[in-house]
């Protein structure tokens, strides 16, 4: 699952400026201030990654399966919509330069093989998913908008509602762990806050390895999310009015886009983006 911010450089410092945050941004911020920057209010380009380009085929994939009837949804066919999938993905200007450099049919055969074990791990014919792909909102205080996109959401009979997010990697090893469920945690208090629904459950569906991560929130745990989420808030626009958008070096460095333009990597970032007139 993709989504974005859209903290603009140009208007930044108006007094009715609206910010936008996603789980993907807050976690920049949280990773790296700058970049954080870099990302969102510099908006530099970055390639696509392999990463990328396989997370957005899985997604189609099982996006697509749920379009058929219960009885339909058997592993034959799911393997039959991975080359329209990948068709698809070419299709997309942003995996233009990627795409070439793959080998079609080991990128095909790993793919059916992490659709293969989704089929382990859960049986499709047995889910009704409300919404797919569903971008949530919601404006949580006068300048910041929360925003995402969920990759399912089920409601069952009894109105139990579930959040569940494929990823195409492993599972994170248990001190990551709440790490990685802050995105889900992020998507259900704009669930509940937008509906009046609190989730019952919220499911992490690792592909890679066969693993599941579901936590069962309860109010207090969403209020303390948006606590983090406006505590989280108010250092970037603190960072935003000093223009200080500090690196914090990591092992995760080694995966950065930006490295040779970081400090920490004897690089120069760009003047800071100034509000046009």
């Amino acid at each position: 699952m993709t989504d974005a911010a859209d903290t603009s450089a140009e208007s930044a410092g108006s007094p009715d400026f609206v910010g936008r945050l996603s789980p993907s941004r807050a976690s920049d911020f949280m990773t790296c201030p700058l970049l954080y920057r870099f990302r969102t209010i510099d908006r530099l380009p970055e390639p696509a990654s392999k990463a990328m380009a396989k997370g957005t085929l899985v997604h189609l994939v099982l996006e697509r399966l749920f379009d058929a009837h219960h009885d339909e949804r058997t592993l034959d066919h799911a393997h039959g919509l991975v080359a329209g999938a990948w068709d698809e993905l070419a299709d997309r200007p942003e995996y233009a330069e990627i795409l070439p450099t793959l080998e079609v049919d080991d990128w095909l055969r790993s793919t059916q093989d992490l659709i293969t074990r989704y089929f382990q791990m859960e049986d499709p014919r047995a889910v009704s998913p409300t919404h797919r792909e569903a971008p949530v909102e919601f404006q949580v205080a006068d300048d910041l908008v929360l925003r995402g996109l969920v990759d399912r959401i089920d409601v069952h009979p009894n109105g139990d509602t579930v959040i569940v997010d494929y990823k195409t990697g492993k599972a994170p090893s248990p001190q990551y762990e709440q790490k990685a469920m802050f995105q889900m945690r992020f998507y259900a208090l704009v669930l509940w806050r937008t509906t009046g629904v609190l989730p019952m459950s919220l499911r992490l569906m690792y592909l890679a390895d066969g693993q599941s991560l579901v936590d069962t929130p309860n109010a207090d745990d969403l209020l303390a999310t948006q606590r983090k989420v406006l505590a989280l808030w108010e250092a970037i626009r603190s960072a935003h009015a000093k223009e200080d958008f500090r690196p914090r070096p990591s092992a995760l460095c080694k995966w950065c886009n930006f490295a040779h333009l970081c400090p920490s990597h004897d690089g120069t970032p760009p003047p800071f983006p100034q509000p046009r007139t």
